[in-house]
C-alpha cells in the first residue's frame, strides 16, 4: 500500500486554533498524487485545497509540493487529511486536531486524557494494481475492503487480525475525550464501547451541545468528538465498528466484518477470557438506528461559539442524488456503465485543473450551467422512475460573493440502487437546517427547519428515502483570474482598480463514497470575489504540480514486450 512517512493511519497534525501549516508533500511513489485537508476552510487559499483536477493537478512521482494550510478562525477539534485522487486516501490519511488557542479552553470540563481513533478499510493485495483493474472493468463490478480497521488493525474478530489488535489503556473514575475518524472509502460506520455511554461534543471541526448515546453513526468524512468517562469494572471492553447498510438488503456481498479494538483499565486483576462485546452496537440494516442517528446534534449556539444561520436566502437550489447508467463509446462499441449524478448530470474530471483554467484563461474545460433543480420530478423514493440515464459533462455552479444559499438535495430510488449519500463541501461548513423521510415538500418541510441551533457540518449523509436541507454564506472566494497575470505583482498593485479583473472560486461538492465520486457524484462551485483585498482569493504559489495528462493505461516494460511478440510468434 501507499503511505506516508511509513504508518497507517499516517501522522497526526497537531495545531492550535489559529495556527498556521505548511505540509510538503515528496512523492516517492510511482503513482501521482495529491493531499485533500478535509473539512480545513483554506480561507482565500483553494490552491492547496487538493483535489485532483479541481483545484490542483497531481503531484507527480519523484516531484515535491508545499500546501498552505489556513484553518477558520472558529475552527477547533477534530478534521483530517487524506489522498485526493484515485481512491489513494483508503492508505494515504491521518487526523487533524485542532486543541484549543493557548490560554483558553474547551467549552466543557478538561478531560483527564484523550485518544485518537482512525476507522479505516483493509484492501487485500496490491492496492493500486486491484484499482487499475477495477478501473479497467467495464462491467461495473465492484472493488471493495475485506475488513474495517482501527488503528491500522481489524482486531480479534477478523482472520488476519488478533495479536496486534488496539489497546487504549485508562484509568478507572477518570473522562477521557475520544476523538474518532472515519475514513472508510465507502461506507458508513456503526460505533460502540461495550458497557461505557459516549457522549457528543463536537463534529467536524465544530462544537456541539452535549448528548448522550450508547453508540454512533458516523459517515466517511466525518470527525467526531465524544466524552467517556471510566466508571465501569476494572476489565477489557470491546471498542466495536461495523458497516451501516443502506443498499438493497438482498444483497449479501458486503463487508460484514466487525473491526474492534479494546478499552482495557489498567489496576490488578485476572484479565477475562474474552473482552466484553457492546450489545448496543446496531445490526448492518438497522435503518431507524442509523437514520435516526442523524437528528441527535445540535450546534453549541453560545456567544463563544455562535452560530450564524443565514435568513435571507437569494440561491435556492433543489439537487436529486442518483444512481444513473450512462451509455458511452468503448474501443468503437457502445456499452452502458453504472454512473452516479446530482439533478441528472454526471461530472466529468476536466483534461485540466479547473481553477488553473480560469488562471490560463483556457476555455472548453467546463461550463457555467450547472442546473439548480432537476429535469424532471417524480416520485424519487418509489419503486417506478423515469429512464435512469445521465448526461456526462463538467458543469460548475457559480455563486457571488456573500450569497446566502441554501441547497435541499433530494434522495432518490433509480435503478432500485438507493443508498445513503454522505455529501462533502470543500472550504466550508454549512448548517443541517432541516432533514426527514420521503420526498420534500416545499411548502410544509421548511416550516420545520431548525434556524436556531442546527449542526454545523462539512459533510453530511442524504438518507435513503428522505432529504436534507443545507445553508451557508458563500463568503470564501477560490479563484484569482487577472488579466495581467503573467506579471501578478502589477496585479496587486493595481488593485484598487478591479474593473481590470475577474474574480472567481471553486471548491468542489462531492459524494464521499469513493465509488459514486468516480461514478460522477459530483460538481464544484464558483463562488466569485468580494470588494475588498481581505475578501478576495490569496496569490497562488509559485509554483503548482503541471497538468500534463496521465493515461491510466501503463506501458509494458520493453523486455516483456518482446518475449510476449517472440511467444506470439512461436505459437
Amino acid at each position: 500500500m501507499t503511505t506516508v512517512n511509513d504508518s497507517f493511519p499516517g501522522p497526526v497534525i497537531r495545531i492550535h486554533r489559529g495556527d498556521l501549516v505548511y505540509v510538503n508533500v515528496h512523492n516517492q511513489d510511482d503513482f501521482g498524487v495529491t493531499i485533500h485537508w478535509h473539512g480545513v476552510k483554506q480561507t482565500r487559499n483553494p490552491w492547496s485545497d487538493g483535489p485532483d483536477h479541481i483545484t490542483q493537478c497531481r503531484i507527480q512521482p519523484g516531484t515535491n509540493f508545499t500546501y498552505k494550510v489556513i484553518f477558520g478562525e472558529d475552527q477547533e477539534g477534530t478534521l483530517w487529511w487524506h489522498a485526493h485522487s484515485d481512491w489513494t486516501r483508503a492508505t494515504v490519511h491521518g487526523a487533524i486536531v485542532i486543541l484549543p488557542t493557548q490560554g483558553t479552553t474547551y467549552p466543557f470540563p478538561k478531560p483527564d486524557g484523550e485518544h485518537l481513533l482512525v476507522l479505516a478499510s483493509w484492501f487485500a493485495g496490491d492496492f493500486n494494481e486491484e484499482y487499475e483493474e477495477y478501473l479497467s472493468n467495464q462491467t461495473g463490478t465492484s472493488f471493495d475492503d475485506i475488513a474495517f480497521t482501527i488503528n491500522g488493525e481489524p482486531g480479534d474478530l477478523v482472520a488476519c487480525g488478533g495479536e496486534t489488535t488496539h489497546r487504549w489503556l485508562v484509568d478507572y473514575g477518570k473522562t477521557y475525550l475520544l476523538r474518532i475518524v472515519n475514513v472508510v472509502v465507502n461506507s458508513e460506520l456503526f460505533f460502540a464501547i461495550s458497557e461505557h455511554n459516549l457522549t457528543i461534543v463536537g463534529t467536524d471541526g465544530t462544537y456541539t451541545k452535549p448528548r448522550v448515546t450508547s453508540y454512533i453513526m458516523i459517515a466517511p468524512g466525518q470527525t467526531m468528538d465524544v466524552l467517556i468517562t471510566t466508571n465501569q469494572s476494572l476489565g477489557h471492553y470491546y471498542m466495536a465498528a461495523r458497516q451501516f447498510v443502506t443498499f438493497d438488503p438482498s444483497i449479501t456481498g458486503f463487508n460484514n466484518m466487525t473491526a474492534t479494538a479494546i478499552l482495557q483499565y489498567r489496576g490488578n486483576y485476572p484479565p477475562p477470557d474474552v473482552p466484553s462485546f457492546p450489545i448496543n452496537l446496531p445490526l448492518f440494516h438497522d435503518l431507524d438506528s442509523g437514520l435516526g442517528f442523524l437528528s441527535l446534534l445540535r450546534s453549541l449556539a453560545t456567544p463563544e461559539h455562535p452560530v450564524n444561520v443565514p435568513l435571507n436566502i437569494t440561491t435556492r437550489m433543489f439537487v436529486t442524488a442518483s444512481i444513473n447508467k450512462v451509455n458511452y463509446t468503448f474501443e468503437g462499441t457502445e456499452v452502458s456503465h453504472f454512473a452516479a449524478s446530482l439533478n441528472n448530470i454526471t461530472f466529468m474530471d476536466p483534461t485540466s485543473s479547473i481553477l488553473l483554467a480560469y488562471y490560463r484563461h483556457t476555455s472548453g474545460v467546463y461550463t457555467t450551467d450547472f442546473p439548480d433543480y432537476p429535469p424532471s420530478y417524480y416520485n424519487f423514493t418509489g419503486d417506478t422512475y423515469p429512464p435512469p440515464m445521465s448526461v456526462l459533462a463538467t458543469k460548475v455552479k457559480v455563486l457571488n460573493y456573500n450569497e446566502s444559499v441554501e441547497i435541499v438535495v433530494q434522495w432518490t430510488n433509480l435503478l432500485g440502487q438507493g443508498a445513503d449519500h454522505p455529501l462533502h463541501l470543500h472550504g466550508y461548513t454549512f448548517y443541517v437546517v432541516g432533514m426527514g423521510r420521503g420526498n420534500f415538500n416545499n411548502e410544509t418541510d421548511p416550516k420545520g427547519y431548525n434556524l436556531v441551533d442546527p449542526p454545523e457540518r462539512n459533510t453530511i449523509t442524504v438518507p435513503k428515502n428522505g432529504w436534507v436541507a443545507l445553508r451557508f454564506l458563500a463568503n470564501n472566494p477560490g479563484t484569482y483570474e487577472c488579466f495581467l497575470r503573467d506579471h501578478f505583482q502589477g496585479c496587486r498593485n493595481l488593485f484598487i482598480n478591479h474593473s481590470q479583473f475577474f474574480f472567481t472560486g471553486v471548491w468542489l461538492w462531492h459524494c464521499h463514497f469513493d465509488r459514486h465520486l468516480i461514478w460522477g457524484m459530483d460538481t464544484a462551485f464558483i463562488v466569485k470575489n468580494g470588494e475588498t483585498p481581505e475578501t478576495s482569493i490569496l496569490p497562488p504559489p509559485a509554483y503548482m504540480p503541471s497538468c500534463a495528462v496521465q493515461s491510466l493505461i501503463r506501458l509494458e516494460d520493453f523486455q516483456d514486450s518482446v518475449e510476449l511478440f517472440n511467444e506470439i510468434n512461436v505459437n
